[in-house]
């Protein structure tokens, strides 16, 4: 792979997404899982119906308003709110992101995230996680306030390095998020950490890993 930057989504492939709801399993019951799997869902489909009606909100206010519906499907209690938003500004990493940015970090590679996320929430990401000193640029879809898939968002680290879509090499966990990022020209790699179906979406990557791990094979 001809890279000269790696870029990496954040929710779902840096971060789990599941594991503030798995903090407070003890409180939801058994329903955590099944309820963290419908607040993503939700938030994701907001994201793409705001982007469709022209009507932005940030993701940070998509997050609350996913999770006040989750909350009602799944009957939890509302004061758990506050405590369930805090824990999604820190997100715990996978269990080998730390090492995989610190062996691409040696290679003299541009390394970066693409992120629906806020500026805000991004920073207090990789801040908590102790990832600050690893990546070049946290870019988010706030620039041009579209959410991913749209091709304005892909653009971003283009235009910021001045290099060409298939010189950056883009990780996704998201199948639709791989699509999107190969469609406008990356060299997108699914990281499919759950053995989950692609989507038929007129791309098809040509790597496909487990983990993060396995990219250190392949660049």
């Amino acid at each position: 792979m001809n890279t000269k930057a790696v870029v990496f989504d954040a929710y779902g492939t840096l971060f789990d997404v599941n594991s503030a709801a798995e903090k407070c399993k003890d409180k939801i019951g058994d329903k955590w899982e099944a309820f963290a799997n419908f607040w993503r869902t939700t938030q994701l489909e907001y994201t793409w119906l705001r982007s469709l009606m022209k009507r932005h909100k940030d993701f940070w206010q998509i997050t609350g308003d996913s999770l006040d519906k989750s909350m009602k499907v799944f009957n939890i209690d509302k004061s758990m709110k506050k405590e369930l938003l805090n824990l999604y500004k820190v997100l715990s990493p996978y269990p080998e992101v730390n090492e995989v940015l610190n062996n691409l970090k040696k290679k003299n590679l541009k390394l970066a995230i693409l992120s629906n996320g806020t500026p805000s929430l991004l920073n207090e990401l990789v801040k908590s996680n102790n990832l600050s000193n690893l990546f070049d640029d946290l870019f988010s879809i706030e620039e041009v306030k579209v959410y991913k898939p749209d091709s304005k968002v892909y653009e971003i680290p283009v235009k910021k390095y001045n290099i060409k879509p298939n010189e950056i090499t883009f990780l996704s966990a998201n199948t639709w998020d791989v699509s999107g990022g190969g469609n406008y020209g990356y060299n997108a790699v699914w990281v499919n950490r759950n053995k989950s179906q692609f989507d038929n979406l007129d791309y098809h990557p040509k790597n496909e890993i487990g983990n993060l791990s396995q990219l250190l094979d392949k660049i």
